[in-house]
């Protein structure tokens, strides 16, 4: 039998399986949603494996909480549109511009919200430049990122991995690879927090990461270099401008976010789960086990990859409309009670990455830096510990991540690291995509202001996590 959802910002009838205890459509947001979002899923996914959610106040969406009809909607390009200009009630004016998830779910002239021939051509700007990255280069430079932050919390024996390491690691990653000056990074920083937050202002958030970004694509259009901004604009795809700004918000997104939710999430499951707590007591580091569990059960991305029906269909037997958005569970379709085995170890077939044409195109890259982040750390304080019970840390809300709030632990006090290797710029021998003409790009000598700069760029971080944590 087909089950029908409901259209626009209706709400089902009593005895719809999408109300929840208190008779109202299940939430995506909100405190008990962050504490247990396994709850939710659970409710949902007893009466089926799509069912309608309100993902903020009046903002209505199809949940896919099944592994095999999450991986029919995002392997099916011919019957489900990544294009939000389909969204009904969006157009219409039935969900209002300054909801909290607009930005998140908006149309953005990039590679994510595109098909077809579109698609083809931004995504490949965005995996030919990604591929001209030097790995073990990339590597080293996050060995040196890490180790500065460490050098920063040693003396102290403790502090909050997630807002002194975990969050800054991957915009110090970030501002490497596009080439990003200290000042343009505050803004994208501050604007990309934003919007992925459900308690800020989303259209503040989405107008400073905007002129961040128009900044940084005016500053590499005047002097190009070799990060991967100046390697887009000199791509044979010849984005504008326009162009370039919403591509470098989709990486930048993707890029800093999920990687520090990432991060974050393996370090809790490393100091808190036996599994993995035991074996670091041996003096052996599961880390790759680790980030394996963290993207089957817990990924940094929980809820997202929105598509639109190109008409009304069914989907696992609910019928779903055209023009109403299709949310993939990532996490619910991840621990489907109907996968078989329980072997996660090695096991790369989680939809955390998503799937189909809209792949995460820098997943390896992405994985590296959480990697060597968590053994870095690991390896520099092997006594360390979380300075509350696990099931004390919160979680902060919002329909798309899986993100805490924060991490604090304790170690005994140690030194700076031992560097006897002189600091060079990581980018020197990319490894160039055949399908790409070289760019008329060079790397200029840090100039004798660069610690000034640095200086600033510290100081920018850390008055942007003040303001973050008194949200």
């Amino acid at each position: 039998m087909t089950t029908p959802l409901p259209v626009g910002d209706a709400v089902p009838p009593p005895g719809c399986p999408a109300h929840a205890g208190d008779g109202d459509v299940e939430r995506l947001y909100g405190p008990e949603f962050a504490a247990d979002p396994l709850a939710s899923y659970t409710r949902l996914r007893a009466h089926g494996s799509v069912a309608p959610v309100e993902m903020a106040p009046g903002v209505h969406a199809a949940l896919v909480t099944g592994y095999g009809p999450a991986l029919e909607v995002l392997r099916s390009p011919e019957r489900f549109s990544k294009d939000p200009r389909r969204w009904r009630a969006l157009a219409d004016g039935t969900v209002p511009a300054d909801s909290p998830v607009v930005p998140m779910m908006m149309y953005r002239p990039n590679a994510l919200w595109a098909d077809g021939d579109d698609h083809r051509r931004l995504r490949g700007a965005i995996t030919d430049s990604l591929g001209r990255l030097d790995p073990n280069a990339l590597k080293g430079y996050v060995e040196h990122s890490a180790d500065t932050l460490i050098d920063r919390i040693g003396p102290k024996g403790r502090a909050d991995l997630l807002g002194e390491y975990g969050a800054v690691l991957p915009l110090l990653v970030f501002n490497q690879l596009f080439g990003c000056p200290p000042d343009i990074g505050d803004k994208l920083v501050e604007g990309m927090s934003g919007i992925f937050d459900a308690d800020t202002d989303s259209e503040k958030a989405n107008a400073v990461l905007t002129e961040g970004v128009a900044e940084l694509v005016a500053l590499k259009r005047d002097q190009p270099g070799q990060d991967v901004t100046s390697w887009m604009m000199a791509h044979p795809a010849g984005l504008t401008d326009e162009e370039m700004m919403h591509q470098l918000v989709l990486l930048m997104g993707a890029g800093t976010e999920p990687q520090q939710n990432l991060i974050c999430n393996g370090l809790r499951l490393l100091l808190s789960d036996d599994r993995f707590a035991g074996d670091l007591a041996g003096g052996s580091m599961p880390v790759e086990d680790a980030i394996d569990e963290v993207l089957w059960s817990d990924p940094p991305i929980a809820n997202y990859a929105v598509h639109y029906p190109r008409h009304d269909l069914e989907l696992d037997g609910t019928l779903v409309r055209e023009g109403e958005p299709i949310v993939i569970s990532l996490a619910a379709a991840n621990t489907d009670p109907g996968l078989a085995g329980d072997r996660r170890a090695g096991n790369r077939a989680h939809l955390a990455w998503s799937a189909g044409p809209h792949t995460c195109p820098a997943k390896g890259p992405a994985r590296s830096i959480a990697a060597v982040a968590l053994e870095k750390l690991l390896d520099r304080l092997p006594d360390i510990e979380l300075e509350v019970p696990v099931e004390e840390l919160e979680w902060r809300q919002g329909p798309f991540h899986r993100a805490l709030a924060a991490l604090p632990v304790r170690f005994p006090p140690i030194g700076p690291a031992d560097r006897t290797a002189a600091e060079s710029d990581w980018i020197t021998d990319p490894v160039l995509s055949a399908s790409i003409a070289p760019a008329p790009t060079s790397t200029a000598g840090e100039p004798g202001s660069a610690n000034v700069a640095r200086q600033r760029w510290w100081s920018s971080l850390a008055r942007w996590w003040q303001r973050r944590r008194a949200m």
